[in-house]
């Protein structure tokens, strides 16, 4: 497994931003039984950031607290045995043969507002926030309550296994 790990953000969040997410990745990655080798870029940035990526990439005029870019697409979420198929053999990174599941980007800014909201560590909020995007990296999404209801059971799996709890 591979992170690519970059913070820009300028803002100190706590001293074991790469440990808590090679944790959050590999596990949730383990959990979803990715039968690959993977590759996610993660990149901690701060609200102007942000906002100007989701401006440009979804439309949406305001800063937030992660962005997903997933690298494939899935015709069933968590569902890895597409990759199987040789047309797709351009999601895997040529050197190293890792399935490329795509980009995480973070605001730090958001990271510590919400941990204060939400009356939890900043950890377990990063550590949430990672585990929402690496379950859109694997195909998963909330546009349904239903989908909702799937993507908040999974992330809080997730989390238990590592026990980063509230």
């Amino acid at each position: 497994m591979t992170i690519d790990f970059a913070d820009e953000s300028g803002i100190t969040l706590f001293p074991e931003l790469y440990e808590t997410a090679e944790q959050v990745v590999s596990c949730a990655l383990d959990y979803m039984k990715c039968p690959y080798e993977a590759q996610v870029s993660l990149l901690i940035t701060d609200d102007a950031r942000i906002h100007a990526l989701n401006r440009r990439y979804r439309q949406i005029d305001r800063s937030t607290d992660v962005l997903s870019f997933p690298s494939a697409e899935y015709g069933t979420a968590g569902d890895f045995s597409q990759f199987e198929d040789e047309e797709l053999l351009d999601c895997f990174e040529p050197e190293s043969g890792e399935l490329m599941l795509g980009d995480i980007v973070i605001s730090a800014e958001h990271v510590l507002a919400q941990a204060e909201a939400y009356g939890h560590s900043v950890r377990r909020e990063y550590a949430f926030l990672i585990a929402h995007s690496m379950l859109h990296l694997m195909g998963f999404d909330h546009m349904t309550q239903e989908e909702a209801a799937e993507m908040e059971r999974l992330q809080e799996e997730i989390l238990r296994e590592l026990n980063i709890l509230r």
